[in-house]
C-alpha cells in the first residue's frame, strides 16, 4: 500500500462530522499541538507514513507519555538526520508537491509553510521565494506541520475553534538573535490572520511561529469550547514542565448537539461569511453568487446597505461548512473588489429532502421535496426546469409553473412516500 492509499483508508474511517476545539491558554507549538492530535486517537502509522512521503528516510515520529504539572500528556518526538541547516519556501513547496500524500494533506501543509513564509517575508522585508525558513524549516518542523496535517486528516476534522492564543513574555534565543517574545514573525501571523491573543503570566516564549501558523490554519473561530456532544480528547506536552502552569495544548473532538426532536432535522455547524462591497460593477453579481454555489457554498446572498459618506453598496453574505470556509473565503477575495472578510459560526438546521419528477405537457420537470418528521412541508419545483418546459411548450413561465405545482400536488397526500423518482402528469 502506497502512502496516499494509507492515509486515504485512515481518513474514510473517521467520522464525517468531527468538530475540533484546542485549548491554547498556555501556548502552542508544533510538536505539542501534533501530540495532542495523537492523544485523540490520530494513527502514529500514518503520521510516519506522511514524513516519510516528503523526507524519506530523515524524520521518525515517536511518542512518549509524560507528565506535566502532574497532568498526563503525550510528547510528541520529530527525530531528524542530520541536513541542511536552512530551506527555502520554493525548496519545502517542491517536496510537498513531489510527496505522495492525498490532497487535503498536501493542501494543509502548504498553507501552513506558505503563511510562515509569508510572515518572514514581511518582518525582513524580503520576497517571499527569498525566505530562508531557518529553524522553520529544520527537518523537525517539516515533521510538525505535515505531522498535524495528516493527524487532522485522519481524524476527519470539518471545523475548528480556539482558545485565544497566549504568547508569553521576556526574550527568545533565535536564527537572528535575542530578540522580544512575542517574536515578529507570531506577530505578523496574528495580524494576518486577525487571530485574538494575550501574553499571559510566564516570562517564556509560549507560542512559536510553526505553533501560531498551525492554529490559524486550522481554526476559523476563537473562544470557549462550542457545544458539543464529545467523542475523544487529547492533550499534548511541551518541552518544559513549568511549575504551577501545565505546559500542553488540549484539543477537544466532538459532533455538534442535536437540539430538535428525534427524527428531526440536526444541528449542524455552519459558517457565513461576509463582506461589505461598494466598488463592484454589479453585472459581476450573478458570476460571484453562482462561483460561491459551484465551489460548495449552501447558499449565498446579497443585502443592499448604506456605507460612511453616502455610498450604496452590498454585504455578500456566504452560508456554508466549516470545510468549504478557505475555499469560499478565496473566491470573495478574488471575484470581488472586497479587502477583507468576516466569518462566524451559525447552527443549522436542515429538512430532509429528496427530487421528484413531474411531468407538464410531455416536459420533465424536478420537484424537490422537503420533509420534517416523515412529514411533507414543503413541495418546490426547480426554476429552471420550469422555464425549460415553458419554452418547449410554448406557454408563459407563470403558467408553466402553476402547472407544475398542480402536477406535484399528490406529493403533500403522502408523507411516507420516498419513491425517488415518481412520474406523474399535470391534469391539463
Amino acid at each position: 500500500m502506497n502512502t496516499a492509499e494509507g492515509l486515504t483508508t485512515e481518513a474514510a474511517g473517521a467520522a464525517s462530522e468531527t468538530l475540533a476545539w484546542f485549548d491554547c491558554s498556555t501556548g502552542a507549538a508544533g510538536d505539542m499541538i501534533l501530540g495532542a492530535l495523537l492523544d485523540a486517537g490520530a494513527p502514529l502509522a500514518a503520521v510516519q507514513c506522511a514524513v516519510d512521503a516528503v523526507a524519506p528516510g530523515a524524520i521518525r515520529v515517536d511518542v512518549e507519555k509524560v507528565l506535566r504539572c502532574g497532568m498526563s500528556a503525550t510528547k510528541a518526538q520529530v527525530r531528524t538526520a542530520p541536513g541542511p541547516p536552512h530551506r527555502t519556501w520554493h525548496t519545502i513547496r517542491a517536496m510537498l508537491t513531489e510527496a505522495a500524500l492525498p490532497e487535503p494533506v498536501r493542501d494543509r501543509a502548504r498553507s501552513v509553510f506558505a503563511a510562515l513564509a509569508h510572515a518572514e517575508a514581511a518582518v525582513h522585508g524580503i520576497a517571499v521565494d527569498d525566505v530562508h525558513f531557518h529553524e522553520v524549516g529544520a527537518l523537525d518542523a517539516i515533521g510538525d506541520v505535515v505531522g498535524v496535517a495528516v493527524a487532522h486528516h485522519a481524524l476527519g476534522i470539518t471545523g475548528a475553534t480556539s482558545t485565544p492564543l497566549t504568547l508569553g513574555s521576556g526574550r527568545a534565543r533565535t536564527a537572528h538573535g535575542d530578540i522580544a517574545v512575542p517574536t515578529p514573525a507570531v506577530l505578523r501571523l496574528l495580524a494576518d490572520h486577525q487571530a485574538p491573543a494575550r501574553s499571559g503570566d510566564l516570562p517564556y516564549e509560549m507560542c512559536t511561529p510553526t505553533g501560531a501558523a498551525l492554529i490559524v490554519s486550522i481554526c476559523s473561530e476563537w473562544g470557549g469550547l462550542p457545544p458539543l456532544r464529545v467523542r475523544a480528547n487529547g492533550v499534548g506536552a511541551g518541552t518544559r514542565d513549568l511549575p504551577g502552569t501545565p505546559n500542553v495544548v488540549r484539543v477537544v473532538l466532538g459532533t455538534a448537539q442535536r437540539d430538535s426532536p428525534p427524527g428531526g432535522p440536526a444541528l449542524t455547524e455552519a459558517v457565513v461569511v461576509e463582506a461589505n462591497v461598494d466598488d463592484l460593477d454589479p453585472r459581476i453579481w450573478p458570476h460571484v453568487l453562482t462561483r460561491l454555489l459551484a465551489i460548495g457554498a449552501s447558499d449565498a446572498w446579497l443585502t443592499p446597505i448604506l456605507m460612511k459618506k453616502g455610498r450604496p453598496a452590498h454585504t455578500l453574505s456566504v452560508l456554508c461548512a466549516p470545510s468549504a470556509l478557505a475555499a469560499v473565503r478565496e473566491t470573495v477575495m478574488t471575484e470581488t473588489s472586497t479587502i477583507g472578510t468576516r466569518a462566524y459560526r451559525v447552527g443549522k438546521h436542515e429538512l430532509a429532502r429528496q427530487t421528484e419528477t413531474v411531468v407538464v405537457g410531455g416536459a420533465a420537470v424536478r420537484v424537490k421535496v422537503a420533509r420534517y418528521l416523515g412529514r411533507v412541508v414543503n413541495v418546490q419545483p426547480e426554476y429552471e426546469d420550469v422555464v425549460a418546459a415553458a419554452a418547449r411548450l410554448g406557454i408563459p413561465v407563470k403558467t408553466a409553473l402553476a402547472r407544475s405545482i398542480a402536477a406535484a400536488a399528490h406529493l403533500t397526500e403522502s408523507s411516507t412516500d420516498s419513491t425517488p423518482e415518481s412520474q406523474r402528469s399535470d391534469p391539463s
